[in-house]
């Protein structure tokens, strides 16, 4: 194979035959150095060389970039001078590796993985705190109450938009903070200082989203993607206890003397639908998502039960007693009523046709169409009764401390409510039929029901 010195004017007149689709011009002073040019006009500077007595030819680069001898270039942005190799310069290592039994292209694809795995940890590192968070609630959100999942929301707002009910301005999370931080920068510093700054303010939401935190630093760490990002001494229980106030354990709860004056204010709030909700919440004792997701699939009157969701077992039956069952007839016989020309004229430019709802406890002012946020007439009616505060969870506490009243079984209470049973005996040996839990609850009923002054079933 013929070589001569490449030159500039040289490489620039070099053309491919006609009737051949590639044609080489070897360089004679850089040896394995040649010029490829193909029918279509395209160069390159190749290297060619023997490797274990077969030829193997690796490409260097287009002319126009790559020069025959090295010169120095100054960066755009900084103006640093640094030298540029040129095709000769890298023909001669390409052969000094050739020479050492070392194959270029395995090389060359050992430093481009090199590469790859480096802009992928660089990436990896880069992630926010607030993309992974999103991801991770996404993916519990099967697992979790809809309550929950909105809990993890909220404990990551922004903040500073207008709520949806009424004019106050929505605060950001506890967690807001260190949401727009790169993950890899969490640090036990950076979190000690966050809880400095929002237990001194709102310490009970505070302590709640140190615990999530760690959940979700715990689901990093089983996903390839985010592991070691987060050094492990960033989520521990003695910081927790430096920074934060114990778990204290609620007792809001009616007693049986204030039974009669919440009835009574339950009973004066103006939407029928919450003034149900709250009767049932109490008298079944089931968490307040269990309640509000009621569907009228999930009613039997023939049978006297309610299939209510449960966070433990994924969905229990109980007992539909008397003044639950006619409470719920009333509210279908609400739903029933057709709407009035006015609201028909409103379904009709909305292009909607009207239908009994799906939900036992319907919202027509909630996106998903179930009552939604109990808690504002709850409030009011118990300030209305001069009662001190019990949240919609005190209610379900209040059906457990009530039952002790009649000296209800303590395992039919927990198997109402949907607790976990706590005892050898109640896990393996207690199967209760829904006849026995009736005719407690039944009585349980009857019981707060007296209490309260409540003669009827008519609410």
């Amino acid at each position: 194979m013929a070589r001569v010195r490449l030159t500039a004017a040289r490489v620039a007149s070099f053309s491919c035959p006609e009737g051949q689709n590639q044609a080489f011009l070897w360089d004679s002073e850089a040896p394995g150095l040649g010029l490829r040019v193909t029918a279509n006009g395209a160069r390159t500077y190749v290297f060619q060389g023997k490797l274990d007595g077969k030829t193997i030819r690796v490409s260097i680069g287009d002319p126009k970039t790559w020069p025959l001898e090295g010169v120095t270039v100054a960066d755009a942005e900084s103006g640093e001078v640094r030298p540029m190799p040129g095709a000769r310069a890298q023909a001669r290592r390409l052969k000094a590796l050739v020479d050492q039994g070392i194959d270029p292209r395995e090389q060359r694809d050992e430093e481009r993985a090199a590469r790859e795995v480096r802009r992928a940890e660089t990436e990896r590192r880069d992630v926010l705190l607030r993309d992974v968070w999103n991801l991770y609630i996404e993916d519990r959100r099967g697992k979790w109450s809809e309550r929950h999942y909105l809990d993890h929301e909220r404990m990551a707002e922004r903040g500073g938009r207008k709520a949806s009910i009424g004019d106050r301005i929505i605060v950001p999370g506890v967690l807001a903070p260190l949401m727009e931080m790169r993950l890899s920068d969490l640090t036990r510093t950076v979190l000690d200082d966050a809880l400095k700054v929002e237990a001194a303010v709102r310490p009970t939401k505070a302590r709640q989203a140190y615990s999530a935190l760690g959940t979700f630093l715990t689901w990093c760490e089983r996903r390839n993607e985010y592991r070691n990002l987060v050094p492990g001494d960033v989520h521990t229980r003695h910081l927790a206890r430096e920074r934060l106030p114990k778990k204290k354990a609620k007792n809001d709860c009616l007693q049986r003397e204030q039974l009669k004056h919440w009835f009574a204010a339950t009973g004066a709030i103006p939407n029928v639908t919450i003034s149900a909700y709250l009767r049932v919440l109490l008298l079944t004792g089931a968490r307040r998502e269990e309640i509000a997701a009621l569907k009228w699939t999930d009613v039997d009157f023939d049978w006297n039960s309610l299939r209510i969701g449960d966070k433990v077992e994924g969905t229990r039956t109980i007992p539909l007693t008397p003044y639950v069952a006619t409470l719920l007839r009333a509210l279908k016989a609400l739903q029933s009523i057709a709407p009035d020309r006015r609201q028909q004229r409103r379904l009709d430019a909305r292009g909607q046709t009207w239908q009994p709802p799906e939900w036992v406890f319907a919202s027509g002012r909630a996106e998903d169409g179930k009552l939604a946020e109990p808690r504002i007439a709850h409030n009011k009616a118990l300030s209305a009764g001069n009662l001190p505060h019990v949240s919609l969870h005190g209610l379900r506490r209040s059906f457990g401390t009530l039952s002790e009243w009649v000296e209800c079984p303590v395992g039919v209470v927990a198997q109402i409510q949907g607790h976990k049973p706590s005892a050898i005996a109640e896990k393996h040996y207690r199967r209760r039929p829904l006849d026995l839990l009736r005719m407690w609850h039944t009585r349980i009923e009857s019981w707060i029901l007296t209490e309260a002054g409540v003669e009827t079933v008519t609410p």
